[in-house]
């Protein structure tokens, strides 16, 4: 049936949000939906040739169907892409390294698109070596907040003192103070 691949590769996306990674590139599917959306386009073409009357409404219903599916299968290749491309680049933005194994899971273009996009954001944040630039742009709804330390992390030091971040201890700190930390993972915001 047209567009059960596209449906599969948006489930497939839907599903990988909540990984840390990229998943493997589904490029065999990827080429399925090309290769169906080019076999909708010559029969869409051959139904629009045909010398019909103007009142043939399946020829009518045909061809509409036809160009929705072809629609169809558009829009879930591009939201594939696009949920990947979202995931790149919150990879880069979070200033994080993808090891060889994680670059093999991408396309040759989504390799190509990484690279130059990290670098353009490490261009981008040089000038602001003293601003986080990468953090988030809401306000902080609490000014402290409760944190969990996953990681040993050593001592910090803030404005309020000295924390000593060992692992499975907790604190109630300013967000702003303990804000890369979560980001790398060392804390979790309770």
């Amino acid at each position: 049936m047209f567009g059960d691949t596209a449906n599969k590769l948006i489930l497939d996306a839907k599903r990988s949000r909540a990984l840390d990674g990229v998943p493997m590139y589904q490029e065999h599917d990827v080429r399925d939906i090309i290769r169906e959306t080019r076999d909708l386009q010559k029969e869409s073409d051959i139904i629009a040739s045909q010398d019909t009357n103007a009142q043939d409404r399946v020829k009518q219903c045909q061809l509409f169907v036809t160009h929705l599916s072809m629609r169809r299968n558009k829009r879930c290749l591009l939201g594939y892409q696009r949920s990947r491309v979202e995931k790149l680049m919150e990879i880069a933005w979070n200033g994080q390294e993808m090891d060889p194994q994680q670059m093999e899971n991408l396309s040759h273009h989504e390799q190509e698109y990484f690279k130059k996009y990290s670098n353009l954001v490490a261009l981008y944040k040089s000038p602001f070596q003293d601003v986080d630039v990468s953090g988030s742009l809401e306000p902080p709804k609490e000014v402290f907040i409760d944190v969990r330390v996953l990681k040993d992390a050593g001592e910090i030091l803030t404005e309020y003192g000295v924390f000593n971040l060992t692992k499975d201890s907790q604190f109630f700190v300013r967000q702003a103070d303990v804000e890369k930390l979560i980001q790398q993972g060392y804390l979790e915001k309770l």
